[in-house]
């Protein structure tokens, strides 16, 4: 697990440092769990220490569509943007997994922001990381295939024992599609021998196959 909060706090000042790990308030958080609703109030800035925070908006159709996920080492741009500027967040957050989340009160961040170079320079990368994010998730949607996007996604997902814990639900929501389109998607791989799918959770058993049906472009 990446500790994402010593790690910063070793780059901080003796006063910086003093002051992160005093206000730095902890939880854990199961699978699956809301985290932020569109239109709260954000209390401070977010970090990641293990699992994932999904998040994600919901279309006009109520299908939900993911913007990007936060790792440990991360925080959100969104819940900064809304610090920084006094607006209410602006989509909704969830574990993508059992997850270890840190909260440092938004006015102790602004008071790192203005004086602390490592705090300045995560609040850079996290822009950077989300703008990629985003513009990959735009240029999968309209440029690959069903097939590509959901081989993409269990292969990017899928634990060191290749397991991928999602209903298909979970993966049509995460690949632009509606569960009856995955769920034939499914089959046709378990049916080529590259997956097996059980309730909830899905094993690898070719990663290579499932690589050459992400890379093909028919």
């Amino acid at each position: 697990m990446k500790q994402a909060d010593i790690a910063l706090a070793r780059d901080l000042s003796r006063e910086g440092r003093g002051l992160f790990y005093e206000r730095l308030r902890r939880k854990q958080v199961p699978r699956h769990q809301r985290v932020i609703d569109r239109g709260d109030t954000v209390s401070g800035a977010y970090f990641v220490l293990s699992g994932a925070l999904r998040v994600f908006t919901l279309g006009s159709n109520g299908r939900e569509t993911d913007l990007y996920l936060i790792e440990p080492g991360e925080t959100c741009i969104l819940a900064l943007n809304a610090l920084f500027n006094d607006v209410l967040y602006p989509a909704w957050v969830e574990t993508e997994s059992d997850s270890v989340i840190a909260v440092l009160p938004g006015q102790c961040y602004r008071a790192l922001f203005a004086s602390e170079p490592a705090i300045q320079d995560l609040t850079v990368r996290a822009l950077s990381s989300a703008v990629f994010g985003l513009m990959s998730a735009i240029e999968d949607r309209t440029a690959q295939t069903v097939a590509q996007r959901l081989a993409s996604y269990l292969l990017l997902r899928a634990k060191s024992d290749g397991k991928v814990r999602n209903t298909q639900q979970e993966l049509a929501s995460r690949v632009g599609t509606t569960r009856e389109v995955v769920g034939r998607q499914m089959a046709l791989f378990a049916e080529a021998g590259l997956l097996r799918s059980g309730r909830g959770v899905i094993t690898l058993l070719d990663r290579p196959g499932l690589q050459g049906k992400h890379v093909a472009t028919d």
